[in-house]
């Protein structure tokens, strides 16, 4: 169980807030680049919180600045995009991506004050198919040298979902590694071949038995979690028949991320990122270690489950997230259809926008979650004692020297399982042609 306060400090994010504070020390991803593919690339971003203009201007340049007009508080997201800036359609005034007003037509000739006028603006970077954004104090941070950035755009898929609840509770299912045998059961095995695109569909590692086989039949797993220099490392074993051991390896990247496998070809790094404290965004970038995505096909397999502009699903709440009793009875366990997400969504959205986890009793395969809670934690009281660079990742004397992270499923045996994990991911990487996947 967790009091009331711990609660309200760690799923809070707003300005000023304790958990919030932590996460604009890092990059947050705040839109896809295809948000702003069509003639205007001018969007509304809220964000931890705050209401914010995002925009790119005839230099191709992107800004992101704050979405009420510091003239007379109108919305600056029905600005004109012109004279590269943002120019309010209420008097004219112009701002630049950096926040600051050029132009006031409206003033008298030779009037200076535009120069003490600025607005709230933030850095913004591009990473293969997301636009990163910095709401922290200082100078933005370098970013880690992880495969979904290393990779070329042609082997990185970007998309995003939105959720109906806190960042809290949606971080924490990716770090829940009991959670697949159980929400992701799927009581009638699909032909692997038939599965690309698609999480737990592949074949486990080299052999010819299904994931969803293996999960199912498997369902006790035995968790480990190692502290990294980025966040946390889970391993968790499955100990088969004939002294074999199914290993999956997955990360929390500190603070909002998680970098799981999503089959032998590709890994999944996932941002839950703070819309306010009662909504989030999930953002994911699909990596392939093999031949270059068929975005195509992933864009269409999940276009199919959302709605344009806001990527809500189109199961939810509202219409009991497809519940049918009969395809629960024999095809699924959760009755919810075939796509993990929505499992997700109803698993993280039907507890309440935010849980009340004074009801909350965690388990030993919780284990994650206990640990990360308390390196936030950890992490909130050291930025009050003004020692940021306590944070995971902030100590680094080189961030960029942060590779990977490891994510993958192989199968050993009982006592060798870590090394043959580690091998079995060298040889992945090896094998990798397109991009220097070497760590």
């Amino acid at each position: 169980m967790m009091g009331q306060k711990l609660n309200e400090r760690l799923t809070q994010t707003g300005p000023g807030s304790d958990a919030g504070n932590v996460l604009r020390y890092y990059w947050q991803p705040a839109a896809l680049s295809d948000e702003l593919a069509g003639k205007r690339p001018v969007i509304p971003v809220r964000l931890l919180g705050e209401d914010l203009v995002l925009f790119r201007n005839g230099k191709g340049e992107l800004g992101l600045v704050a979405r009420a007009c510091p003239h007379r508080g109108v919305d600056l997201c029905y600005g004109r995009l012109e004279d590269n800036g943002l120019r309010c359609s209420f008097h004219g005034w112009l701002f630049n991506r950096e926040g600051q007003c050029v132009e006031q037509p409206g003033e008298p000739e030779g009037s200076t004050m535009h120069e003490r006028i600025r607005t709230t603006a933030y850095p913004v970077v591009e990473k293969n198919g997301i636009i990163f954004a910095y709401l922290g104090p200082d100078e933005p941070p370098e970013f880690p040298n992880f495969d979904c950035f290393r990779a070329p755009d042609t082997h990185v898929f970007a998309f995003k979902g939105l959720w109906k609840c806190n960042w809290l509770q949606a971080m924490e299912v990716g770090i829940d590694p009991a959670h697949a045998s159980f929400l992701h059961r799927f009581l009638q095995d699909e032909d692997p071949a038939d599965g690309y695109g698609k999480q737990f569909r592949d074949k486990a590692s080299n052999t010819d038995v299904p994931m969803t086989k293996l999960l199912r039949d498997y369902h006790r797993p035995d968790i480990t979690v190692e502290e990294t220099n980025y966040g946390m490392r889970l391993i968790s074993l499955r100990h088969m028949d004939n002294d074999k051991t199914h290993v999956r390896v997955t990360n929390q990247i500190f603070p909002v991320a998680i970098s799981i496998p999503m089959s032998r070809e590709m890994i999944i790094t996932q941002w839950h990122v703070p819309v306010d404290d009662e909504k989030c965004y999930w953002y994911s970038m699909f990596t392939s270690f093999g031949k270059p995505i068929d975005k195509d096909i992933m864009r269409a397999q999940r276009l199919k489950e959302h709605r344009l502009p806001d990527y809500a699903p189109i199961k939810n709440k509202e219409n009991n997230y497809g519940y049918n009793p009969d395809e629960q009875t024999s095809e699924t366990y959760t009755g919810m259809g075939f796509d993990i997400n929505v499992h997700d969504q109803w698993a993280v959205e039907s507890p309440g926008a935010i849980f009340d986890r004074r009801n909350e009793h965690l388990g030993k395969t919780d284990v994650a979650i206990i640990k990360y809670r308390r390196m936030l934690t950890a992490a909130i009281d050291n930025l009050k004692s003004d020692n940021a660079d306590a944070l995971p990742m902030c100590n680094a004397s080189d961030v960029q020297t942060i590779f990977g992270p490891i994510s993958n499923d192989t199968i050993g045996t009982r006592d060798n399982w870590r090394e043959e994990f580690q091998t079995s991911d060298t040889a992945r990487r090896e094998a990798c042609s397109d991009w220097d996947a070497t760590l």
